[in-house]
């Protein structure tokens, strides 16, 4: 998982989270509406950063496939 993946997967649990706050949602039901629109206020900002990047923002890599050390190393090495 790349930096921007974990950038907006924040943000959409950060947006879930104050919508549940800001409404005094409590339950299950209510809560998937707060996650629902949450997501999709990370959704739309991804794909807007997508346009603009002209690139993907989600990727294939595993963040942890290959320790945070040995990633460090490797855009060191030139």
């Amino acid at each position: 998982m790349t930096d921007l993946e974990l950038i907006f997967n924040m943000l959409g649990e950060k947006v879930t989270t104050e919508i549940t706050r800001k409404e005094d949602k409590d339950g299950l039901e209510e809560c998937k509406d707060a996650s629902k629109r949450g997501g999709a206020v990370a959704g739309i900002a991804r794909k807007e950063t997508e346009r603009e990047l002209g690139e993907p923002v989600v990727t294939n890599e595993n963040y942890l496939d290959v320790p945070e050390k040995e990633k460090r190393k490797q855009l060191y090495l030139w």
